[in-house]
């Protein structure tokens, strides 16, 4: 009798995913996909401004290199919209797969292109192209991930688990920054600039067969198996999500804006004041800089879990409401007197602070975010409100930064931070909690 109950369990509920898989296939998809977006991030500030752009202005070059590190931003709403689509029609598994191969195809081009010496304009225009495709994949990427491990989720655990695809940013940045440390260790300057930096690019190639052979083996969602069985799923889920959703789309959007804005100051711009020479910047060597942010960015990993772990305990629009606060407090009165110190032990302290904080912020986004949407249009609408962010934040952030120090001074970058983390504070006033919300 036990054996036909058993039989017929198994026969009506969806296949459910084994807690192991689900972290290690939500953690090692958004690892990859975040080490190729970081290897261009670091390429963009030590690299491409000599190798894809005509040579002259230094700062021009570097500013043009980082227009197209910008590209990418504009992409990922295309990309979340494009993938959301999938992922909430057909489904989480398969659109999972297709975010990655784009993002694995797009940067393994980018390390095969030719520079602007062989080519002459159609080689930054080549790497603008490669790069919009980077953004196109992380845009389906991260939605994903996020709802694979929150759907999964245990009761009373779903913002731990959300925290696992978040492990992947500090991982993909330690393992990026640590690749280019390395092959400037291995060669010389010479080695590295004529063919050493295209490795990581593509070497990312093998990562991404290692995640597509993880991804496939998963089960759908039983969030999702739901729906679906119940055929429930809307034609148009960004068309539902903005007219029926519009104002938790805004605030998500907007919750998300200090997260990025944090981390694209605390590692693109610091490393490009850092390495910059005086009087523009505080003229440290690359590989020191690299290995400072690589021992600041443990700080991040470590501290994402733990913000999982207290958004478990005290809710999400609390515990992110204190980390906001803190946000605006390290904006203000810590970062520009220890990053402009020129003291290495000082700017050290700064990087770590900093992106520990970063973890604190980013670790309750993988369910905050999903929790804010239904099942039929979650997928596009958390993957859309994190990718619109990133225009609004990230894409601009190294560039806004690098202006307001150039003609302002450092203190306007802290308040350029401050107020985009002000902006945040205020959604999260206006949002409700979701930490008991159902799936």
């Amino acid at each position: 009798m036990q054996a036909s109950i058993t039989t017929s369990v198994d026969h009506d509920a969806p296949p459910v995913n084994s807690r192991s898989k689900v972290v290690v296939a939500s953690l090692i998809g958004t690892a990859i996909e975040f080490f190729d977006f970081y290897i261009y991030a670091t390429a963009a500030v030590i690299v491409f401004p000599h190798i894809f752009f005509p040579q002259g202005d230094p700062t021009a070059a570097t500013l043009q290199s980082l227009a197209t590190f910008a590209i990418a931003f504009v992409a990922r709403p295309i990309g979340s919209a494009v993938f959301g689509h999938f992922g909430d029609r057909v489904g989480r598994k398969a659109t999972l797969v297709a975010s990655l191969l784009t993002m694995g195809i797009s940067t393994v081009v980018i390390g095969l292109l030719p520079s602007y010496e062989t080519i002459g304009v159609l080689a930054p225009l080549l790497l603008a192209l490669a790069r919009f495709g980077q953004g196109l994949g992380l845009g389906g990427e991260w939605g994903g991930a996020a709802l694979l491990a929150t759907e999964n989720a245990p009761a009373g655990k779903r913002a731990l688990y959300g925290s696992f695809p978040q492990l992947g940013a500090p991982i993909g940045f330690f393992f990026a920054n640590g690749t280019f440390l390395l092959l400037s260790w291995l060669l010389t300057d010479e080695q590295f600039m004529s063919w050493g930096w295209r490795v990581p690019f593509v070497f990312s190639a093998v990562l991404v067969l290692i995640g597509l052979y993880v991804r496939v083996s998963l089960h759908e969602t039983p969030v999702f198996a739901k729906i679906a069985k119940a055929n429930k799923q809307v034609k148009v889920p960004l068309g539902t999500l903005l007219t029926k959703h519009l104002r938790v789309t805004i605030l998500g959007t907007f919750i998300m804006l200090a997260t990025y804005t944090l981390f694209y100051i605390m590692t693109v711009y610091s490393m490009t004041f850092s390495t910059a020479a005086a009087p523009n910047g505080l003229g440290f060597p690359r590989n020191e800089v690299l290995w400072m942010l690589m021992m600041a960015v443990i700080g991040f990993g470590v501290m994402v879990p733990i913000a999982g772990v207290l958004a478990d305990k005290f809710g999400r629009r609390k515990s992110m409401i204190v980390i906001t606060s803190l946000i605006i407090l390290f904006a203000l009165f810590v970062f520009p007197p220890l990053l402009q110190s020129g003291n290495p032990a000082m700017v050290m302290a700064y990087l770590l602070i900093g992106l520990s904080i970063m973890g604190l912020t980013f670790g309750p986004m993988g369910a905050l975010l999903p929790e804010l949407f239904p099942t039929e249009v979650r997928y596009t609408g958390a993957s859309f409100s994190y990718n619109v962010a990133s225009i609004l934040g990230a894409s601009v952030a190294p560039y806004i930064a690098t202006w307001l120090q150039a003609n302002y001074g450092l203190f306007y970058v802290g308040i350029y931070l401050a107020s985009m983390a002000a902006l945040t504070l205020i959604a999260l006033l206006l949002t409700h909690e979701t930490k008991h919300q159902s799936l």
